[in-house]
């Protein structure tokens, strides 16, 4: 087989393969802004405000670090409502439970609630405080989806510039392979006789 056949295939190899991934990051493009738009829309749509300091003054400093960079901004990135979800309500939820999941306040009641001479005020007071956590617990559930959304999209557009510098580099030694053909005279895998 000629040189200059052999760099032909390959080049055209290269460049089918550029055309794969050049297709693939505009999908991914597209991907990453399809979801980013859905993240903001919906999260913009709840009207959600980001706290300001005064409200979180007396969280740790892990927590003040996660939502300093967003107070008082409206809630329309998964970032924002990661930091909302895990730095604001959950610290909420931990100090009216005394760090009690959902799950263990709803037992506690369903045993309390069982037992006829418990008071009434008790088994409304942990009653409220189950309604309060499980709320507490979907609002956090909704808000880390549309952060996973929000890191998926991130993800794609990673993967899009990846995809984007790799079809360009194949496109670029495809041209060279086949400029490099015309100047290609030997013989390649030439098959040797046997004594």
């Amino acid at each position: 087989m000629k040189r200059s056949a052999l760099d032909q295939l390959v080049s055209w190899v290269g460049f089918a393969l550029a055309a794969v991934l050049l297709v693939a990051g505009g999908l991914l493009v597209w991907a990453s802004t399809f979801i980013s738009g859905q993240v903001s829309s919906q999260l913009s749509a709840e009207k959600i405000t980001m706290p300001a300091a005064a409200a979180y003054a007396s969280f740790s400093a892990a927590d003040k670090a996660a939502l300093d960079p967003y107070q008082g901004q409206l809630m329309t990135t998964g970032d924002q409502a990661e930091a909302f979800a895990d730095h604001y309500i959950l610290v909420h939820m931990n100090a009216s439970s005394g760090g009690k999941t959902y799950n263990e306040i709803s037992g506690q009641y369903q045993t309390l609630s069982k037992d006829a001479s418990a008071d009434p005020a008790k088994v409304k007071a942990l009653g409220d405080l189950r309604q309060t956590l499980f709320m507490g617990d979907t609002l956090r559930g909704m808000l880390l989806n549309a952060y996973a959304f929000g890191t998926m999209a991130k993800i794609a557009m990673f993967a899009a510039i990846g995809a984007f510098i790799g079809g360009i580099a194949l496109a670029v030694l495809g041209f060279l392979g086949l400029r490099h053909s015309k100047d290609a005279t030997e013989e390649v895998f030439v098959p040797q006789a046997t004594a």
